[in-house]
């Protein structure tokens, strides 16, 4: 038995802390082991030649594993829409799952996510994405679970606690991170009372879970890089939240100085020897580093991982682990809950959907993205899945007596003719990884101040580059395409091919795909029906033909509110160097300009109706209450509706600030009523105090509750947070 696997069986049995384990292992080192605690053990150019050769993270990045005394070492792997190394489940990206508005069902989706890295040999998963989308442009929007820091903060969590049954969990990308082209240039600057009111709490929330670690992002704030940022990272994290986890830096360019890192507070360089290998000793000795600084991180690390071990549940892990049976089905189910209907018009007499297979004699599916694998972006978050469901294979599949016509071509007229000729056209139109998603440009590879975070090259690259080569020939594996929108809107014949279709054939169903917000006024009133379908994973073919035919009564909801106007969202720049954030938007944007959205925060339809009619306040203390709501269900189907919470503060110094306080799902029987608890939090509500260098909660008797079924619900009941 290693000393290692002792000293996890000495926390498991209670006889030692993991911080006591974690000294001892640490006594056992030699200085050289103890530095390469602190960054990746395979070498930075051959970490890259292996990216080539295999695609990114195709196995686990192991750091700091010490054979000798059998540390296992952290051993990543990337997410957040699955696992990504080996062939795991792609689920439905984060926002689609944020939609669901379903914390328990996001549990059980980091619990796959869970098993499946521990069957690649991982045991450190990166996937839990909380950056708040200020603008829907940001490209990695998919990645993160909508605009709402308490939202965020909810499904964190959830996705925390399921994945770390398992294995190591690690909250992204701390902090202020939502732009990408710009990502390893742009300064962000916050005022301190948003910061933490706005851009902080649901990172906060993720860490009183007690997830294991935080990773850093590459942007400035306020004119230090996060990655070295000592206010965020020992005042903040540590001091203030009382965080015993360790923190980790993005990437290849997440640290620009190796010392200034590490005594600011950042414990692992990630994923490969890169610059401290090359410079901490001596830096150490030049004393712009200490020893003490090295073992504190280092113990942080060895207890996370002891941590871990002796808590994580034991199971087989084997190959049938990845993409099981049981494991797409809930990939389908969590697809199906979390596409929005934003509208479904009667056509002579009856609304467009659902649609009945047994009476559709023929369905024209068209749009470029109807056959494609559309899963996502291929940046970090990319899932392998051994297959995929399309759109048009799913209709297929879910109308077996139906005649399918397909036009995949941009071309208006055929589309028309094809609608013309069918009882129903389905329109599939949206977006692809080439319009949004993870973006690492060529000028990342070959800017100066980049280039020298890299190590001295090896012969072989020299030489290569001696014959002519650029640097960025070698360092190609690390770039990716996507990045910021460059608009809003559906491409121009996408807009064109959905009036072209609506004309033709009065029963058209518009499914969209996207991350974030779309804007939809070009066209939207000339189309019975929309379905905000997102990128739905590897099952969401079918997830959708459930959705069309009526097999799951439509339950999602908005994340974020979707505006009428590009004016109406905060300045964004996605080339920008410098940059403010505001308190100010989403909802809170468009309340504070007075401006209806096209779609509310938490909208949504379903083939029922729904009402909140009753509320009773359950229990309260200072921090939280919690209601119960009855709600009914006018309609002839089984139905899932969310319930919502809206807070205000009238006495505050934000009193016309409506925020997101609570929300629950319940299943309502047709033509029934059912109760459903509500857990509100009033810590979305608190302010920052500048003097007392803290947030300040409301009093809860003060605080005024709107419970209904989305943002200013003119149907929803108004209650106080206290009896």
């Amino acid at each position: 038995m290693t000393d290692f696997a002792k000293m996890v069986d000495a926390v498991r049995a209670g006889d030692r802390t993991p911080e006591q384990a974690a000294d001892a292992l640490y006594a056992l080192l030699t200085d050289d082991e103890r530095v390469g605690l602190l960054d990746g053990d395979t070498p930075f150019w051959e970490g890259l030649g292996m990216i080539r050769a295999e695609g990114y993270n195709a196995r686990p990045y192991v750091q700091g594993c010490v054979e000798r005394v059998g540390i296992p070492g952290i051993r990543f792997v990337d997410g957040p829409r699955g696992c990504v190394a080996g062939q795991g489940t792609a689920f439905p990206v984060s926002t689609a799952r944020g939609a669901t508005w379903d914390t328990a069902l996001e549990e059980r989706v980091g619990e796959v996510i869970g098993r499946e890295v521990r069957a690649q040999g991982g045991n450190f998963y990166g996937g839990v994405c909380v950056n708040l989308p200020r603008h829907p442009a940001w490209g990695r929007l998919q990645e993160t679970y909508g605009d709402d820091p308490y939202h965020l903060g909810e499904f964190g969590a959830a996705l925390v606690r399921g994945t770390q049954k398992y294995v190591m969990a690690c909250v992204k990308h701390y902090a202020l991170n939502s732009m990408e082209n710009a990502r390893f240039t742009v300064d962000v600057t916050v005022a301190e009372d948003v910061l933490h009111d706005v851009y902080l709490p649901h990172f906060k929330r993720i860490v009183d879970e007690g997830v294991t670690g935080v990773m850093t992002s590459y942007n400035s704030v306020n004119g230090e890089w996060a990655g070295q940022h000592p206010y965020l990272l020992t005042e903040v994290l540590r001091e203030r939240w009382g965080f015993a986890g360790i923190t980790v830096s993005d990437f290849v360019w997440g640290i620009r100085d190796p010392a200034k890192s590490l005594e600011a507070g950042l414990d692992l360089e990630e994923p490969f020897a890169q610059q401290r290998t090359t410079q901490l000793r001596e830096r150490l000795a030049a004393g712009e580093a200490s020893w003490a600084s090295v073992e504190g991180s280092g113990v942080r690390l060895l207890a996370a991982q002891l941590r871990s071990y002796a808590a994580r549940l034991d199971g087989d892990f084997g190959p049938g682990t990845m993409a099981a049976d049981a494991s797409r089905a809930l990939a389908r189910t969590v697809a199906a809950r979390a596409m929005v209907l934003l509208k479904n018009d009667p056509v002579q007499g009856a609304p467009v959907l659902p649609l009945d297979p047994a009476r559709v004699g023929s369905v024209a599916v068209i749009g470029r993205l109807a056959t494609a694998p559309n899963m996502g972006d291929h940046g970090s978050s990319d899932v392998h899945a051994p297959s995929h469901v399309t759109p048009l294979e799913g209709i297929t599949a879910a109308f077996p007596g139906a005649g399918i016509s397909v036009v995949e071509d941009d071309d208006p007229r055929r589309a028309a003719e094809a609608a013309r000729s069918a009882e129903v056209a389905v329109v599939v139109a949206g977006y692809t990884a080439l319009e949004e998603g993870e973006y690492v440009g060529a000028d990342a590879t070959t800017r100066p101040e980049l280039l020298a975070l890299f190590p001295p090259a090896p012969p072989e690259v020299l030489e290569a580059m001696r014959s002519g080569a650029t640097a960025s020939e070698h360092t190609e594996a690390i770039t990716a395409g996507g990045g910021d929108r460059v608009s809003l809107t559906l491409r121009p014949v996408d807009e064109e091919i959905i009036r072209a279709v609506s004309a033709a054939n009065p029963r058209t169903v518009v499914c969209v795909v996207a991350a974030g917000a779309v804007l939809t006024e070009n066209w939207r009133r000339e189309v019975p029906a929309i379905l905000l379908t997102w990128y739905p994973g590897m099952e969401g073919g079918h997830a959708l033909a459930d959705v069309l035919t009526g097999a799951h009564n439509p339950s999602g909801r908005l994340p974020f509110a979707v505006p009428t106007l590009p004016e109406h969202l905060p300045p964004y720049d996605r080339d920008a160097t410098a940059i403010t954030y505001g308190r100010l938007h989403g909802q809170r944007l468009l309340d504070d300009l007075g401006v209806r959205p096209a779609y509310p925060h938490g909208y949504g339809l379903a083939y029922t109706m729904y009402s909140v009619d009753k509320v009773v306040t359950d229990a309260a203390d200072e921090n939280a209450t919690r209601l119960r709501v009855r709600v009914s269900n006018t309609g002839d189907r089984d139905g899932r509706h969310v319930v919502q919470v809206y807070g205000r503060h009238p006495q505050g110094p934000h009193p016309d600030e409506k925020v997101l306080v609570g929300f629950a799902p319940v299943d309502v029987p047709a033509g029934a009523s059912a109760v459903v608890d509500v857990d509100v939090s009033f810590v979305p509500l608190a302010h920052w105090d500048a003097t007392a260098r803290c947030r300040v909660l409301p009093a809860a008797e003060e605080v005024v509750l709107t419970v209904g079924s989305y943002a200013h619900d003119p149907d929803a009941l108004v209650v106080r947070g206290r009896r």
